[in-house]
Parts: C-alpha cells; sequence; structure tokens
C-alpha cells in the first residue's frame, strides 16, 4: 500500500541537501499495489494498480517534488538503478532453476542478462528522468544493474542472521530460504559507493 502524497513528511528536510540519492526497485516487483486516496488513517480508501502504473505514479510525484523545491544548481541529484535477484539458476547454465545457495563465483557468460530485471520499470524512470531534465533539472542516474547482474556470488545466501527460527522444512531445503534479494559487505554494495562517489566528486572538477 503506497500513500502517494506522502512525500512531504520525510522530503521538507532534504530541501537544503548537497547531495540527494534516491533508489527503488524491489518493492515494485509485486504485481499489483494499493493507492491511498485518502489519509494515512483511513486506508479504506484505495485503487488498486499495477507495479508499473504505480511507479509511474510515484517517480512523477517525486519528479515534481525535485522541480518545485530543490536548488538546481547547488543540490546535486543520483538515482542508483535496480540491482538483480539471482533467483533462476538456469538463467547462469545450472541444469535446475536453483537460486544463488552456495554460488561462489560470478556469470561468466558473455553479455548475460538477467530475465527478472525490469526493464519497463527502468524506462519508466528514464522517460521521468528525461522530461524533468528538460525542466532545467538534472537528476544523474548511477547505472550498476548490468555490474550486479555478474555477481550471484556477493549475496548473503544462508549466511545472515535470521530474526525467526528457521522451520523443519526450511533446514531440510535451504534453498528455500536462500537470501538472493541483499548484498554482502565487503563487495558489490562497496562498488556502487565508489561509482557513487566518482559521480559527486566529479561535479566538482
Amino acid at each position: 500500500m503506497v500513500h502517494i502524497e506522502s512525500i512531504e513528511k520525510h522530503a521538507k528536510y532534504w530541501v537544503n541537501a548537497e547531495v540527494l540519492v534516491f533508489n527503488s526497485y524491489l518493492w515494485w516487483r509485486m504485481p499489483t499495489f494499493k493507492i491511498l486516496n485518502g489519509s494515512l488513517g483511513n486506508s479504506t480508501q484505495y485503487d488498486v494498480v499495477s507495479n508499473h502504473h504505480g511507479y509511474n505514479m510515484v517517480i512523477k510525484v517525486l519528479s515534481k517534488w525535485l522541480h518545485d523545491h530543490v536548488n538546481h544548481t547547488r543540490t546535486q541529484l543520483y538515482f542508483m538503478s535496480m540491482t538483480a535477484t539471482h533467483h533462476s539458476g538456469t538463467e547462469w547454465g545450472m541444469k535446475d532453476d536453483q537460486n544463488c545457495l552456495n554460488e561462489t563465483d560470478p556469470i561468466t557468460k558473455d553479455r548475460f542478462w538477467e530475465s527478472e530485471s525490469d526493464l519497463k520499470l527502468m524506462r519508466i524512470l528514464q522517460l521521468s528522468l528525461n522530461k524533468l531534465k528538460e525542466k532545467g533539472v538534472n537528476v544523474q542516474v548511477v547505472n550498476i544493474t548490468h555490474l550486479t547482474q555478474y555477481r550471484k556470488d556477493a549475496h548473503p545466501s544462508i549466511h545472515r542472521l535470521y530474526n525467526y527460527p528457521l522451520t523443519t522444512t526450511q533446514l531440510a531445503n535451504p534453498s528455500s530460504y536462500a537470501d538472493c534479494t541483499h548484498w554482502c559487505l565487503p563487495g558489490v554494495p562497496d562498488v556502487w559507493n565508489e561509482l557513487l562517489l566518482a559521480y559527486i566528486l566529479g561535479k566538482h572538477k
């Protein structure tokens, strides 16, 4: 459920920032969303929309806020692109459709592209940012998508602390609870930060 008009609650603290970095992806992989029409206190007033439609609505709200409230000559704006999830082992040559469990090497397949990465969401974002740039607000996309496609070895998998006891069924089938969504440190997220820092420092040259 998305309260699409709630950006002001937190965004009021962003107005004088020197650097703003946005990202949003995995939550939008759900097929549908409830978009609240009323207040948070009345969650019965909502429309059900597709993930692409909901994402487009939210990006438009963000774009309008950036245009209306940010000092375009002072604040550096960045948007980190989507990351991979590595749920489908057949895509990198496995005989079955296992996830990233026990993967210790990157994918070496040439020009690999994970099918679960939603290109339509990327196009929605880029189109909105292009329109924003025409109005004088430049949001630089830091494209980490293809970089993460190859790193099936960089997820926590089963090597993480769980907040709840695992069931007997889960313990018997580790692939059912292997975490292929988040990323390990040190590693890939460090590279994301290094790329972002290069963008930021490059602005001052």
